[in-house]
């Protein structure tokens, strides 16, 4: 394939702009990524929602029920990787990352003023917490449950998968490399 990217420098450039383009585009394979973590004695994974990219920052943003189990997890072992696939560009990433939870604040407050004039809203809103049993009886109030899930990317792992020889490198701390696929 005469058009595959070759320096470590443009595959690194392109992932980013894969990652913004999927924070942006619904229909992108990696907006909905695999987020996979720890309670401390068993792994545990779950799908989450691209909402936002920083590459400057090297920051992925996802938003989440403040009452979401994931919540306490994540703030008492806020590290993970997420895990995504693309189809079309025949890429996975595998990105690992540091977590932080926010559930106030102007960074929350700003996001939470675009997310409850949409439909989404609703998951913020629900008298039940996620996961409880749904025949529970709900609480009368109704409040927001809004979380905003910051990934600050420590390292990326990049395999392409193709005819003409597969090929891997690792991005982090400014430096990058190849590897044996």
């Amino acid at each position: 394939m005469s058009d595959r990217l070759t320096s470590l420098p443009e595959i690194e450039a392109a992932c980013w702009r894969e990652l913004d383009n999927a924070a942006r585009d619904k229909g992108h394979a990696w907006r909905a990524p695999v987020l996979a973590t720890t309670d401390g004695r068993a792994a545990d994974a779950r799908t989450v929602i691209l909402r936002e990219v920083d590459a400057e920052r090297h920051e992925l943003f996802c938003f989440s029920d403040s009452r979401a189990g994931k919540i306490a997890q994540l703030s008492a072992h806020p590290e993970g990787t997420l895990v995504m696939w693309s189809p079309t560009l025949a890429w996975q990433l595998r990105c690992r990352v540091h977590l932080r939870v926010e559930t106030e604040g102007l960074a929350v407050a700003s996001r939470w003023a675009r997310v409850k004039l949409s439909p989404a809203a609703q998951d913020y809103l629900s008298p039940l917490a996620p996961g409880a049993d749904a025949e529970t009886a709900p609480a009368t109030e109704t409040l927001e449950h809004f979380a905003v899930i910051t990934a600050r990317v420590l390292s990326i792992d990049w395999l392409e998968l193709a005819p003409d020889g597969h090929r891997r490198a690792r991005f982090a701390s400014g430096s990058a490399r190849w590897l044996q696929p």
